[in-house]
C-alpha cells in the first residue's frame, strides 16, 4: 500500500481541523502508520512460513494457521487505517465544494462579492459534516477493536496453540515471535484507544463551541433598543429592532 499518497491527501485535512484534530492526525501518522510500516509489518512478513506444528501431515499446518489466524493483524490494521482516515476526506471535499460555489458566485456578482466569509470555517453544513466524520471515525475504531478482540481473544498472542481441526487431531503448533507480536498488538490497540479519546473530546469541543456561537449570535439578535418618542407608548417600550419596525412603521418611514 502506498502510504505516502494517503499522507499527502490527509495533509489537507490539517488545515480545517481543530486542535484535537491535529493531535489526532499526529497520533495516526507517528504512532500508527509509521510504526506499522517501519516495524510491525515486518514482524508478520513470514508468519505462515514460521508457523510450525509437531506433525508432518500434509495440509495440517495450513489448516491450523487458517483456523487461528483468519485474518492477520497487519491486514486488519491496514483496513482499519484506511476506513478511519476516509471520513476526514468528507470535510476536505465539502470545503472544495464551498470554494467552487464561491468562485462561481464571484464570476456572477463580481470579484468583491462574497458567499462565505471563510469557506473552511466550520459553520452550517460544514459543521455537520465535520461532526458526522468524527462519529464515523469513532465507530470504525470501536468496531475494529471489537473485531480484533473477538478474533484473537483479548488481544493475546500465545506461544503455542492446540489444533483440533481436519486433518489434524490434537496437534500442537508454535507461533513465531509471539512476544514481539504481543507488544505490537498492545501498542496498536493503545494508539487506537487514544484516537477514540481524542475523537470523543473533539466531539464535545465542537458541540460546546457551537452552543457558545449560537448563544453569542442570539444575544446580538435580541439586543434591545428604544423608540425615543415620548408620546408613543408602544415604541417607548424596550423591544428589539424587528418589533420596533412592526409596531411603529410610520416612525421608521420618517427616520428613513
Amino acid at each position: 500500500m502506498d502510504w505516502k499518497t494517503l499522507e499527502s491527501l490527509l495533509s489537507g485535512v490539517n488545515k480545517y481541523s481543530t486542535g484535537f484534530g491535529r493531535i489526532w492526525l499526529s497520533v495516526v501518522f507517528v504512532f500508527r502508520v509509521m510504526v506499522f510500516v517501519v516495524a510491525a509489518e515486518r514482524v508478520w512478513v513470514d508468519d505462515q512460513k514460521d508457523f510450525d506444528c509437531d506433525t508432518k501431515r500434509p495440509g495440517c499446518p495450513n489448516a491450523c494457521y487458517n483456523y487461528f489466524f483468519p485474518i492477520i493483524h497487519t491486514r486488519l490494521w491496514a483496513l482499519q487505517l484506511i476506513f478511519v482516515t476516509c471520513p476526514s476526506f468528507l470535510v476536505v471535499m465539502h470545503v472544495w465544494y464551498r470554494e467552487d460555489r464561491e468562485r462561481k458566485y464571484r464570476l456572477t456578482h463580481g470579484d468583491e462579492a462574497k458567499l462565505y466569509d471563510n469557506p473552511g470555517q466550520k459553520h452550517g453544513g460544514l459543521w455537520w459534516t465535520y461532526l458526522i466524520s468524527l462519529f464515523v471515525k469513532t465507530g470504525v475504531e470501536v468496531g475494529f477493536l471489537y473485531l480484533l478482540h473477538i478474533i484473537y481473544n483479548n488481544f493475546d498472542m500465545p506461544r503455542s496453540v492446540v489444533c483440533d481441526v481436519e486433518p489434524c487431531r490434537q496437534v500442537t503448533c508454535y507461533i513465531a515471535r509471539p512476544t514481539e507480536k504481543r507488544v505490537f498488538t498492545y501498542f496498536m490497540v493503545g494508539a487506537s484507544a487514544l484516537c477514540i479519546i481524542l475523537n470523543v473530546a473533539e466531539i464535545f469541543y465542537l458541540i460546546a463551541m457551537h452552543i457558545l456561537h449560537l448563544t453569542h449570535k442570539e444575544s446580538h439578535v435580541t439586543r434591545r433598543t428604544r423608540c425615543a418618542e415620548s408620546e408613543c407608548d408602544e415604541c417607548n417600550m424596550p423591544m428589539n429592532t424587528i418589533d420596533y419596525k412592526l409596531a411603529c412603521p410610520e416612525k421608521v418611514e420618517k427616520q428613513s
